[in-house]
């Protein structure tokens, strides 16, 4: 019997590529480019996170094709306050690269489609400008972990 006409081949085929359609990267912020005459700092960071998600129906094998829900809500909010206060911040880009869910993506494959685990890495970036009330220049964040800010000076 020729591989191709095997009825658990096609099947199984089936299953890898359903698992590899949610990878990939998509922006949830990101402001038209403009330039602010008292732009003062950049902020700019990255992280990695956990974007799993579970099914609403977790019925093995039916899981597969039930809507599923994130177990973490990622909210670009989050990232953006580390670089300032929201009237403070121009030229915003928010970007989640779900690119790692591709391998990742085999969890749901043994869990019937229950669970499926995704490392995911949010990066973000803006520019920070000068409020009335303040005067002061932001300082310079150097830790991996939090963003990094760069004088208007320095780029």
């Amino acid at each position: 019997m020729p591989l191709l006409k095997n009825v658990r081949f096609r099947f199984a085929i089936g299953l890898v590529t359903l698992a590899m359609l949610p990878g990939c990267a998509y922006s949830l912020v990101h402001d038209n480019p403009s330039a602010p005459p008292n732009v003062v700092a950049h902020c700019e960071g990255s992280e990695n996170i956990d974007d799993s998600s579970i099914a609403v129906v977790p019925i093995p094998v039916v899981a597969f094709i039930s809507p599923h829900t994130e177990l973490h809500e990622i909210g670009p909010d989050d990232y953006l306050n580390r670089c300032g206060r929201p009237t403070q911040l121009v030229n915003r880009d928010v970007t989640l690269d779900k690119t790692n869910c591709i391998p990742a993506s085999l969890t749901e494959i043994v869990t019937l489609g229950i669970f499926q685990w995704c490392p995911a890495t949010i990066s973000y970036n803006a520019d920070v400008t000068s409020s009335p009330s303040s005067s002061q220049q932001p300082e310079r964040l150097s830790s991996s972990s939090r963003p990094t800010v760069m004088s208007s000076d320095s780029r």
